[in-house]
């Protein structure tokens, strides 16, 4: 294990040219600058922390693994495939037409396309983690699409964190060039009972007229504590489709930033997150829109129950060139327990004046009409109930990019709330 100093920051550029270099010496000079956040700040609140990250070290070698791909198992047709696990990758297969490297790999080989977007997504001035990853990362992937090229099949990305005490940095990056597609399938997964922190980070840049969807799962254990960040860029006419489904975690944080720059680009948003016991769910998301004539849908729906508590605050930014733009924004939860809790906060600014643009928020229990009805035509009212968290998270998982995973999650929410009744929790 390296503590996150010097030794730590000369592994990180060991070997690293020069413009990366310099890329890490400015994560490292805002790392020590930074303090630990307080829920004081906007962007923390609700959320307070009882570590400081300067405790915590890097594995200097990847753990064993011994949980499998889990959620993401068998699906169909996959072209390629990485692991990467306590920050280090372990192995890569496929990835054709599409070139499917380590970062390690990207910027020693690809020249521009690696120097134009590896770290360019995540300022390491949004936060201690951002800039902790800046400076100390060392291991991740790197998906290149060419232009005009489709992968005709997902790409699964293994991203595990083992070690005990540990802290780790993975990485991935996805350039979908000019009127390519792809579709990009993330796990995020590690053992239950191990104290374990994990700060991933997830760089997608849309070329024009590009269609790029990722589909992320995270499935961490219950002492397990993530500070994800992850930036999505469209070029003119580009398709953004992103989904993420929340299981695991202690505390497990999402700062999302998606920019719509280009004319004409969509986004599509998508999340479904079930919290438990004493879990802390904490979704920060920003979407910009910048170019004219750009649309994007966000659309989130929560349940929690026992202790748990989730963080949804949402920023919908429309610029004054970006006219004509369609930008909804809806979140949705359910409250299954008393010790249960839910903030939801959507924000707008609006900067141009010919737009639409909207946005919702319910927090609440189970409809008792629902209960009502469903029990008069002969169910139970345990099964009333299952059935409602059911239909509940239909409308977002049913728009997922993958259906096959949408259906497994589906199954692993309801394996939650079905624990939570058959051992009287609820």
């Amino acid at each position: 294990m390296i503590p996150l100093d010097q030794q730590a920051f000369e592994r990180a550029i060991d070997g690293a040219p020069s413009w990366l270099v310099d890329q890490r010496r400015d994560g490292l000079d805002h790392f020590e600058k930074f303090s630990m956040p307080s829920e004081r700040e906007e962007n923390w609140r609700y959320v307070e922390l009882d570590f400081d990250i300067r405790d915590l070290a890097v594995p200097d070698a990847a753990g064993d693994l011994a949980d499998g791909p889990g959620l993401i198992a068998d699906l169909d047709a996959p072209v390629g495939s990485v692991r990467i696990v306590d920050g280090h990758v372990t192995g890569i297969e496929g990835g054709e037409p599409a070139t499917l490297i380590t970062t390690a790999e990207a910027a020693a080989t690809l020249g521009a396309v690696a120097a134009n977007h590896l770290n360019t997504g995540i300022a390491p001035d949004t936060d201690v983690f951002a800039a902790a990853h800046r400076a100390f990362s060392t291991g991740g992937a790197f998906v290149h699409v060419p232009a005009r090229t489709l992968v005709d099949g997902p790409i699964l990305v293994d991203i595990a964190a083992t070690a005990a005490g540990s802290i780790s940095f993975p990485q991935l990056t996805i350039v979908a060039e000019q009127s390519s597609e792809v579709s990009v399938l993330v796990r995020f997964h590690s053992p239950n009972g191990v104290a374990i922190t994990v700060v991933p980070q997830v760089e997608v840049f849309g070329g024009a007229n590009a269609n790029v969807k990722l589909t992320t799962i995270q499935n961490w254990g219950d002492e397990t504590q993530a500070f994800g960040h992850q930036r999505l860029v469209a070029g003119a006419d580009t398709q953004l489709h992103f989904a993420e489904a929340g299981l695991g975690g202690r505390l497990s944080r999402l700062h999302l930033m998606v920019d719509l720059e280009g004319r004409g680009s969509n986004a599509e948003i998508l999340g479904a997150y079930f919290g438990d016991r004493d879990q802390v769910l904490d979704y920060r998301y920003f979407m910009r829109h910048a170019g004219p004539s750009t649309s994007s849908d966000m659309f989130l729906k929560g349940a929690v129950e026992d202790q748990a508590l989730s963080v949804f605050t949402g920023m919908i930014r429309i610029e004054e060139e970006a006219q004509k733009t369609n930008a909804f924004q809806t979140n949705r939860n359910l409250i299954l327990s008393e010790g249960a809790a839910a903030q939801s906060v959507p924000n707008l600014e609006i900067l141009a004046n010919d737009v639409r643009c909207g946005h919702g928020s319910t927090v609440g229990p189970l409809d008792p009409e629902q209960r009502y009805y469903l029990t008069s035509r002969g169910l139970t009212p345990e099964r009333a109930d299952r059935l409602q968290v059911t239909g509940f998270f239909n409308e977002a998982l049913s728009r997922f990019p993958e259906s096959a995973v949408a259906a497994r999650v589906a199954e692993a929410i309801t394996a939650k709330y079905v624990a939570a009744v058959e051992e009287g929790r609820l």
